[in-house]
């Protein structure tokens, strides 16, 4: 509302920092009683004059900006947004009278997601063929050649790698061809997407939940070693917002009981383990191509193999279990998790520009690292010399002491800036759909971390000047309040 962005000259100046404060836009207008903008005044407007000695008591008129940029309330979105800046971070808009009618800010016109695809390269061209050809269900050229394209990217054997409708049903068909089912049991860490779960849950057996590492956010080794029991049949490490897990260790421990491996790589394409991409080196590796994700295919997703045997067994599971050389006679009883030609031409055109996009993921975490170096409160992620984590979002831990907010009130500040973010999954033990699988056991790390995580900005279009205009919004957040104003701790 705006009201709620206005003061009188008359409101002294701790008011109005209150209203600036509550507001969270740095600048409250200045109207008189007939609602005429005579003015704005600015949190820096306020600072610098009580650096002069004017009184918190004192009226907005000392030290109110007069002269201050306005327009029309007919202004097209154009003109609005050339008028914004990092100075400028909200307008004044007026009708003829000079009255205030209404605002234009960062957030109201340029609005910054956490995640959208980028679809600039040759995938209209391809889907457009799809269609003069008449392949645009699940059998076509392009399933074949996304394929074979992702398996070089990655590592894997074409023959091994199969696409599939979503990431979830590539874990539920990557346990099944495995041979894991009613009785077994999978270890998988408590921070995660519900999917990892539930594709367990979905292949008839029973998720057991693991706390996971402080640093890496991914399966702790020491709690999986803790957990094996005689029906424990498999471990699902999640390389968690393109974080790599400890492999080496989890892989060491798999080996020494006999277990399968099935790496959940849904959020980690492009990222690397020592000198060997994520999902080649368990039994089973699953990826997702949702639209949030480093590629997309709208839905979809990929399941690689490392037994030739299993990748055949999946393959025909995955077409309803029907024998590949004799139509319609069916060997199994499958799933129909097939991708159509239309999304696998998406994806053929998002692999033309793999590197480019990995690339461009990295460049943000490095933006991002510079600008938040020096923050208190703001905690990176960590950086580990055994593996490249891809940063699929930017994800920090807030400490809410020393930044002076709650972690939903700072975000909810930046929404405000029109910064949109996402917390951190919730542990799966806290919900009421996997609660049982937690077994009564805590898990301080996960807790801590989904209660403290935040995803920024991370999309492959996001420019440098909106990475600057974020670390400009999250500095206002960070300025020390003039005595006897505070922060708070929630938003208002």
């Amino acid at each position: 509302m705006i009201g709620d962005l206005t003061v009188s000259a008359a409101t002294s100046l701790r008011d109005a920092l209150d209203r600036i404060e509550r507001a969270g836009m740095g600048v409250a207008f200045v109207v008189d009683d007939d609602a005429k903008l005579r003015g704005v005044v600015t949190d820096g407007d306020v600072r610098r004059g009580l650096l002069t000695g004017v009184s918190l008591d004192g009226a907005v008129s000392a030290v109110m900006t007069r002269d201050c940029v306005s327009l029309p309330v007919w202004s097209d979105a154009a003109t609005i947004f050339a008028r914004l800046s990092d100075a400028v971070r909200a307008i004044p808009l007026v009708d003829e009278a000079g009255r205030l009618v209404d605002y234009a800010s960062q957030r109201r016109h340029h609005h910054i997601p956490v995640a959208e695809p980028s679809l600039t390269g040759r995938e209209f061209e391809y889907v457009s063929e799809c269609f003069r050809t008449n392949w645009i269900s699940s059998q076509g050229p392009f399933v074949t050649r996304f394929e074979q394209d992702f398996a070089a990217y990655v590592g894997a054997a074409p023959a091994q790698t199969l696409t599939t409708a979503n990431g979830t049903v590539a874990l539920h068909l990557a346990l099944t061809a495995l041979g894991i089912g009613p009785g077994d049991e999978v270890i998988v860490p408590t921070l995660t997407f519900a999917a990892s779960a539930a594709a367990v849950i979905h292949a008839g057996a029973a998720p057991v939940l693991a706390d996971v590492e402080p640093d890496s956010w991914c399966l702790d080794p020491d709690a999986v070693e803790a957990l094996i029991t005689p029906r424990t049949k498999a471990l699902m490490p999640v390389h968690l917002y393109g974080q790599p897990a400890a492999m080496d260790r989890l892989l060491d421990i798999a080996a020494r009981h006999g277990l399968k491996v099935v790496e959940d790589a849904a959020e980690a394409l492009g990222a690397f383990h020592r000198d060997r991409h994520v999902g080649v080196l368990g039994d089973a590796g699953a990826f997702s191509f949702f639209g949030n994700k480093l590629i997309t295919t709208g839905e979809g997703g990929m399941v690689l193999f490392k037994d030739p045997a299993v990748a055949a067994r999946a393959r025909r599971l995955r077409d309803h279990g029907m024998d590949p050389e004799r139509r319609y006679w069916h060997l199994d009883v499958g799933f129909n998790y097939r991708l159509t030609n239309l999304q696998a031409a998406v994806g053929v055109a998002q692999m033309e520009r793999i590197e480019e996009l990995a690339a461009r993921k990295l460049w943000i975490a490095a933006r991002y690292r510079e600008a938040f170096a020096d923050i208190p409160g703001l905690i990176l992620p960590a950086e580990t010399p055994h593996a490249r984590n891809i940063y699929w979002t930017f994800s920090l831990l807030l400490d809410e002491a020393r930044l002076g907010m709650s972690r939903d009130a700072f975000a909810a500040r930046l929404k405000l800036a029109g910064v949109e973010t996402r917390p951190l999954f919730f542990p799966l033990h806290v919900m009421p759909a996997y609660a049982q699988f937690g077994g009564g056991r805590a898990f301080p790390v996960a807790e801590r971390l989904s209660a403290s995580g935040l995803s920024l900005p991370s999309a492959v279009s996001l420019q440098e000047r909106e990475i600057a205009y974020i670390a400009e919004v999250v500095g206002r957040l960070r300025q020390p309040q003039p005595d006897g104003v505070g922060q708070g701790g929630e938003t208002p």
